[in-house]
Order: structure tokens, then sequence, then C-alpha cells
């Protein structure tokens, strides 16, 4: 694992030294480590919400798609 060093003023350090106390982190660096996957899947979202978004349409999600998504889960075996 590589290793990076940051600064920060000590109001940020205080505030990640409470959330690794009061969140049950180990280290400052585990704390850091999720705010980061966090928002890494963030961009991810994102980017497929923007993908979405730029698509065609589909058909709608009406009564008569529900009926049809219960029928074929029903019919899937257990």
């Amino acid at each position: 694992m590589s290793t990076m060093n940051i600064s920060l003023p000590e109001s940020l350090k205080s505030f990640v030294d409470s959330q690794v106390q009061d969140r049950g982190y180990g280290t400052s660096s585990e704390y850091i480590r999720e705010l980061i996957r966090k928002d890494l899947e963030r961009q991810n979202l994102r980017q497929l919400l923007l993908a979405g978004a730029g698509s065609a349409p589909a058909a709608p999600a009406d009564a008569k798609w529900f009926d049809s998504l219960r029928q074929r889960v029903a019919r899937r075996p257990a």
C-alpha cells in the first residue's frame, strides 16, 4: 500500500479525529479511505444517471409493466 501525507488545518484534523473516535474507525487513514471509496461510488452513480438520462426513452413503467414483471418473477424456479 502506498503512503500519502496530507496537511489539514487544526479544525479539520480535529473533525477527522472525532469521526475516527465516534464512528469506530481504527485510524484516520481508515476514515479517509472510506471517504474516498464513497466519493468513487458517488461519481460512478452520477455517470450512470447521466448515461440513463441521455439514453432513448423506454416503455413506461406503468401498472401493465409491473404486472408483467410480477408474472415473470412468479414463473422463476426457486
